[in-house]
């Protein structure tokens, strides 16, 4: 009843324009335009295009079919009306709000779930990092999308098989290790060296004629796996920077089933690239290019007149592998918003090469992001490390808890918790922008316990949970009844509550809508509208009043702080009890 009603409303409304001979009109059923009253409304193209095909006014159609729901007798309505400018407000029941929180005390953990991609097998791409640099904010963006979208799919009932791609072979690579031997650093390696080495090789590479030549030698030895001093220092950054990863993502609430590395894709992607000459790609000047101008797009080299395959093939490459091994319905690529047209040729080629490959990819793009309000320095290169953000995030968040909450309680500067609120602030802001938007990281807005951030949604969650304690401890919070609405009909005559339980009851449509967009920012907008909604309320309200309303009251306040606590997950965050 509480997941369906927009389908069963839209239902009737069909129903209704049949009633009055008007099928074939066009309407939508959406929530209520800003400043007219009701739950759902019945969009004004209905009596327009209704009154077409009638010949009757706008006005008249409109309160034929406002006649023609209110015979339908829909169990969940209290009642229809006509709103100015012909739209048709809805208003639902008393029942129909108690049922909803009855169901999200019940149902639990899977409140808010759908059965949208029930079957489906995704296979999501939810980090690429290099493994000759430490893991910086880019890689700590994609990765918070990923995971995001990872978990709406799989509450949406898909089967979500994670897997990162990492990028263990490139010229990138060949410059650390060159910085790496010069530097005499081999029996020294850490992930700092690495970095550190990195940095060394690039800038070495563009000024120094010399050490170019060398690096593009060792990138060939790297690429033929020649044994020597270069491959094992290759090896051991390997290893010592996959490690690195697991145990950041780890932190960071993340796991993946699989890796699928560079230098496999490499390897099979240069093998379907000369597989399909001429038919796809053409050898241009030694190299082999696919000419994307045929089709609107930019012309690209796939393997270099060296015969080595660039990140064009490798792509290629992947998506075999991937498809071989797994065999997605779906397959997910996180990516920023500036390759957007990189990954337009290779989902063309993709195409050419087997069409299933491009129908079932789905490049999801961020934006750009920059910092307001404080700076993270760099110890290597231009972008900042993830570490280094986290950790001043963090700090920046106790300071916000001893100043703005005057934490007074033991736990206040526990670690753990510190860094939970610190990613979630963080995770927050990069959700918060649809893809393909830049994102904006305001150190004061992000860390605000008053509205639009990942603390403000902890801080609501934390306050559902200290009130229901209060309850337990006053004997006067019962368990929810498996039938919606049982033993809490009167939920509807709690004071002041109707616009929190109209926010509340949207949860699996502010879900739904995330994961057929693939936009977690639609739960993010969702889940602060809630909270704001919860605080008004609770500032109007006395909760523990000592009056028969009082477990009413409660059994609210537990279905906002289940809808937290399942949107903080969807996010990836982990809800605060105490703060």
């Amino acid at each position: 009843m509480y997941m369906d009603i927009k389908r069963t409303l839209e239902v009737a409304v069909q129903g209704a324009l049949a009633g009055i001979g008007a099928t074939e009109s066009v309407f939508s059923v959406g929530y209520p335009p800003v400043g007219i009253a009701g739950d759902y409304s019945v969009s004004a193209s209905a009596a327009y295009s209704a009154g077409k095909i009638l010949g009757k006014s706008p006005q008249e159609t409109a309160e034929l079919i406002c006649a023609k729901l209110e015979h339908a007798a829909i169990p969940q309505v209290e009642r229809v009306e006509v709103a100015g400018g012909c739209f048709i407000n809805i208003f639902l029941s008393p029942e129909y709000f108690a049922g909803v929180v009855s169901r999200a005390r019940v149902d639990g953990e899977k409140w808010g779930s759908n059965a949208i991609l029930e079957g489906k097998r995704v296979l999501l791409e939810k980090s690429a990092p290099n493994l000759f640099k430490p893991f910086h904010v880019g890689h700590l963006l994609n990765i918070s999308v990923g995971e995001s979208l990872s978990r709406l799919m799989r509450f949406s009932g898909a089967e979500v098989i994670d897997i990162a791609y990492p990028s263990d072979i490139s010229l990138g690579v060949a410059k650390a290790v060159w910085a790496i031997i010069e530097s005499g650093l081999e029996n020294e390696l850490s992930v700092g060296v690495l970095g550190e080495c990195y940095v060394l090789g690039t800038r070495k590479y563009d000024e120094d004629e010399s050490a170019k030549k060398t690096i593009i030698e060792i990138n060939k030895k790297l690429n033929a796996r020649t044994a020597g001093k270069e491959w094992d220092i290759y090896q051991r950054g390997v290893a010592l920077n996959l490690e690195y990863f697991k145990n950041i993502t780890e932190r960071l609430g993340s796991d993946f089933a699989g890796y699928v590395f560079e230098s496999e894709s490499g390897v099979v992607g240069k093998e379907i690239v000369e597989q399909h000459l001429p038919d796809i790609f053409t050898v241009s000047d030694g190299a082999i290019i696919f000419e994307g101008e045929k089709y609107g797009l930019h012309t690209r080299v796939f393997v270099t007149s060296l015969g080595l395959p660039v990140y064009e093939a490798k792509d290629l490459g992947l998506l075999k592998l991937k498809f071989d091994k797994y065999n997605p319905d779906i397959s997910v690529v996180i990516t920023d918003v500036e390759q957007k047209q990189y990954f337009e040729v290779i989902k063309k080629a993709a195409g050419l090469v087997n069409e299933k490959w491009s129908e079932k990819s789905v490049y999801w793009q961020h934006g750009r992001m920059r910092f307001e309000g404080g700076s993270i320095s760099s110890r290597y290169g231009n972008v900042p490390l993830a570490e280094d953000l986290i950790e001043k995030v963090k700090d920046a968040v106790e300071q916000k808890i001893n100043t703005v909450l005057r934490a007074t309680h033991a736990n206040a500067h526990d670690d753990a918790q510190l860094e939970a609120i610190a990613i979630s602030a963080l995770r927050y802001a990069f959700l918060r922008s649809g893809s393909g938007h830049n994102i904006v990281f305001d150190f004061d807005k992000s860390l605000s316990f008053e509205g639009d951030s990942g603390p403000y949604l902890e801080y609501a969650h934390a306050r559902c949970c200290s009130i229901l304690r209060k309850g337990k401890e006053a004997g006067i919070l019962s368990a929810p009844s498996p039938n919606m609405g049982e033993g809490w009909g009167d939920v509807h005559a709690v004071s002041n509550a109707s616009s929190l339980l109209r926010i509340l009851s949207r949860f699996p449509s502010a879900v739904e809508r995330a994961v057929c967009e693939y936009e977690p920012h639609f739960v993010t907008q969702y889940l602060t509208e809630l909270a704001g909604a919860f605080n008004a309320w609770y500032a109007n309200t006395r909760v523990l009043d000592g009056t028969d309303e009082a477990p009413h009251k409660l059994a609210v306040v537990d279905a906002v702080r289940q809808t937290l606590l399942n949107g903080l997950w969807l996010l990836g965050c982990r809800a605060q009890e105490e703060m």
